[in-house]
């Protein structure tokens, strides 16, 4: 595996194993989720509001009734962006989150790839 930091950088392979990924994850998170579908999104760039320094996607599980106007979710993207970076210097590495943390995401997540 290799870090690639824009879109346009990943090969045709890459681009298709990304999206097949992206395709079966969000299927299982948004029947977990009790959704009824899914916003897919890449912030590609720093002034994209990309702040994690390479390629991934973000899978929005979604509801109806969840935003009064549907695209109101790009607002909410950019506010919880912006919160982001007044809380993270992007300068400094990045603060890893505790195993616990990692750990009780894992465990919720788990029975949904086995």
């Amino acid at each position: 595996m290799r870090e690639v930091k824009r879109f346009a950088d990943l090969t045709v392979e890459e681009t298709q194993d990304l999206w097949l990924t992206a395709q079966k994850i969000g299927g299982r998170l948004e029947c977990f989720h009790k959704a009824s579908s899914l916003t897919f999104t890449i912030q590609d760039g720093p002034k994209a509001g990309q702040t994690v320094p390479h390629v991934h996607i973000h899978i929005l599980p979604r509801k109806d009734g969840d935003f009064e106007r549907n695209d109101e979710i790009y607002d909410e993207i950019d506010v919880k962006e912006n919160e982001l970076k007044e809380k993270l210097n992007l300068d400094k590495e990045r603060k890893d989150r505790s195993l616990e943390e990692m750990c009780k995401e894992a465990e919720e997540y788990r029975s949904l790839f086995i």
